[in-house]
Formats: C-alpha cells, sequence, structure tokens
C-alpha cells in the first residue's frame, strides 16, 4: 500500500478509519501488531519502513532508548547505554516495533561501543534513507571509563528544530 493506501488512512473517519489503518498495517508492516521473538543478531533483523504522510514538511522524529545493551565482545561482559536518535525523514519513517526489536537483537551481539552505534546509523540510514539523521551514543562505564559516540549525517536541514540530545554528560547520567 503506497501513499495513496496511507491518505485512505489518513482520510477515514470512525469505523472506516480502523478497517483501513488494519489493512494498512497488514499489508505493509509484518512485526507491527503480531508476537514476534527478538532476533537473534542485528544483522537478522528486519528494519521495516513505511511511506511518510508529509512528504511535503520537514520535520524531525526521536527516539530515545535509555536500556540499550550489547556485549563487550572479548569478555562478554554487557555493556549499556542511553541512545538518542533524531532523523528528520524523506519519503519512508522507521517503524517503532521493528526499531524495538532491531535495538533488541544486540542484547547477545558482541561489538565495541564505537562499532554498534554506526551500525544502528547506517542500518537506520539504509532502511528509510532519511534527510538527516543523527545517533547519540551515551554509553556507560565500565572500568571506569564512559565513552560516548556520536553520528550524524551532514548538517541538519535548514528551518528543522533539532533540540539538545537532553543527556548529561557522565555523572552517574542521573
Amino acid at each position: 500500500m503506497g501513499r495513496e493506501g496511507w491518505s485512505r488512512v489518513l482520510s477515514a473517519t470512525g469505523e472506516n478509519r480502523e478497517r483501513s489503518l488494519q489493512k494498512f498495517m497488514t499489508e505493509t508492516l509484518t512485526q507491527l501488531g503480531q508476537m514476534v521473538g527478538l532476533p537473534a543478531s542485528p544483522e537478522v533483523a528486519v528494519l521495516e519502513t513505511f511511506d511518510n504522510p508529509h512528504p511535503d514538511r520537514q520535520y524531525l522524529v526521536r527516539f530515545v532508548a535509555p536500556e540499550f545493551t550489547s556485549l563487550c565482545p572479548l569478555t562478554g561482559q554487557p555493556d549499556f547505554a542511553h541512545l538518542v536518535l533524531d532523523y528528520v525523514p524523506d519519503q519512508r519513517l522507521v517503524e517503532s516495533k521493528s526499531l524495538k526489536l532491531f535495538l533488541g537483537s544486540f542484547r547477545n551481539h558482541g561489538a565495541f561501543h564505537e562499532n554498534c552505534t554506526l551500525m544502528i546509523a547506517k542500518r537506520l540510514e539504509e532502511a528509510m534513507n532519511p534527510t538527516w539523521l543523527r545517533l547519540g551514543g551515551y554509553w556507560y562505564p565500565r572500568g571506569g571509563l564512559p565513552i560516548d559516540v556520536f553520528y550524524q549525517s551532514g548538517e541538519p536541514p535548514a528551518g528543522v528544530w533539532v533540540p539538545d540530545q537532553g543527556v548529561a554528560p557522565y555523572r552517574g547520567r542521573g
């Protein structure tokens, strides 16, 4: 279902809107509204996208994952981060359940902080081709040293409000 299908969902009212939304979900998205297990790895996780209902406007979308977890590739010990994803969509938006499952797939994935952060940004860029994307990975310390990893695809578009990510420098992150 393309843009015209999404337009039908938005313009429908009452019970028709509910049916249109259900049809849109079942024809377009395979994970939303379904019992889906956590993917075994980030490589097999599916990031689903859908048509941007407002491609004529530039606006910012933010997702925050304050309990992101991965594994140290050398020790197998858990690493924790507070991720803040900001993006300005072009034609596609990422579906939030698929994003949660993708991020959850890192729980048993061994990679250094820098690699995890950049893997996430690259997969999101490949899936959505956003106008602009920024990812802040605020990693909690192990061994007394926090590592924060930041990625930005370029300059933010003119006229788009880009708020501060709101994560304080490490002082217990509280």
